[in-house]
Order: C-alpha cells, then structure tokens, then sequence
C-alpha cells in the first residue's frame, strides 16, 4: 500500500515529496521486491520509505548533502520500521561511488548537475532498469530531455502534475495549489534496442494501406 500520509511523516526545514506527486512516482518506478533503488535528493526520506517497503529484500539509498536531511531520514525509517535503508551524506554525482548497482533510481534534487548525475546513474543502472526524476523547474527538465535524446538506449514519457487541495476556510472551500512538477520516466535498454520499441497503435499506423474512396478526387 503506498501513500502515506505527508503528516504522518517527522518534517523540519527540508523539502519532501507531497503524497499524490509520491504515488505516482512510486507506481511509475515499478519497484520489485528484490530492487536495489537509489533516491538521490531524499530529503526527509517520505519516497525512500515508500520504495523500501516496496523493496523488502533489497535496499535503498537515501542521498542528500544537507545533514539535517539524512538526520530525518534515520528518524522516518525508525518511526515506520523500514530497516533496508542505507542513507549517504553527500551530494549527487559523487556519492553514487557508495553505491555498487542500481536497478530504479529516483531523482528528486540535481543541484544543477542533471548531467552529471544521469551519467554515473547509467553507469550503474541494470538494462531493463528505470530512472524516474520530478522537476520543477523547466531548465533542469529540458537538461534531463536533452541528455535522454543524446543516448539512445533509452526510451522515456514526461508528463506534467498540478494538483490542488481544498482547504478549508469556515463556511467555504478554497483550492490550495501544489507546484507543478514534472515526472520523467525512463527505462534503459541495450543499445539501438530502444528506438525499435513502438506502441502497437504506432505499428498499425506504419503499416496501414492508403484508402481509396470512389468519387472523391485525390
């Protein structure tokens, strides 16, 4: 079951994920039992919690440079009893060096160095492995766009989320809004093997045959 509650998490003065944009993030993963995932940007640890109690006997590494941060993180995995947590002070790419192999990488934080992170987690991510990152700014997007169009062994989809929660003010209801992110998804596969990944809708459009109706003029 995923989807805790974002109070039911201890939170300081760091960034976590919001519930609704988690769960998707979480089901977009597609994280097995025996997954070794890597959440870089953890913050309070709200997704790497989530992933642990996905990847029960596997692990996870929760990455964040603040140490306030991994400090959270230690606190959540104790208050929902997830032991198969590893958390790393540092920052992205370096502190991928403690990590031996990924199969599902979670980006939450790049510090601008998307590049550089993308290239150390793809030097490590399994084939048949996936990397889903949320943005919310649209220059770390198009980084994140432009790297996974200069590698070909990735096939991707990007979608944007904006979601708002009424809040209550008295009598009335007034939508509260949530900033929009983006959720990029890709999956990794051998060399070349990605461009010859088609939807079936995609395939039956490549082969269709030209139509010819009696008495209209080309």
């Amino acid at each position: 079951m995923i989807g805790i509650e974002d109070e039911k998490f201890i939170r300081g003065n760091v960034p976590m994920t919001k519930q609704e944009i988690r769960i998707l993030t979480i089901a977009k993963a597609d994280i097995g039992a025996e997954d070794y995932v890597v959440d870089i940007g953890a913050g309070t640890g709200s997704l790497s919690i989530e992933a642990a109690k996905i990847a029960e006997n596997g692990c996870v590494y929760a990455i964040d440079k603040d140490p306030e941060a991994i400090d959270l993180i230690t606190q959540n995995a104790e208050k929902f009893s997830v032991e198969n947590i590893v958390t790393i002070n540092g920052e992205a790419p370096e502190a991928l060096e403690q990590v031996k192999k990924i199969d599902v990488a979670l980006v939450g934080g790049s510090g601008g160095l998307i590049d550089e992170i993308l290239t150390a987690v793809d030097a490590k991510l399994k084939i048949g492995g996936r990397i889903v990152l949320n943005f919310i700014t649209v220059q770390s997007l198009a980084s994140c766009l432009n790297w996974l169009k200069s590698h070909n062994n990735y096939k991707y989809e990007a979608i944007q989320v904006q979601i708002n929660r009424l809040q209550n003010l008295g009598f009335y209801d007034m939508a509260r809004a949530i900033n929009p992110v983006h959720i990029v998804t890709a999956k990794k596969f051998r060399h070349n093997q990605a461009a010859n990944v088609i939807s079936i809708s995609d395939a039956k459009i490549r082969n269709a045959q030209p139509v010819q109706i009696k008495g209209i003029r080309d």
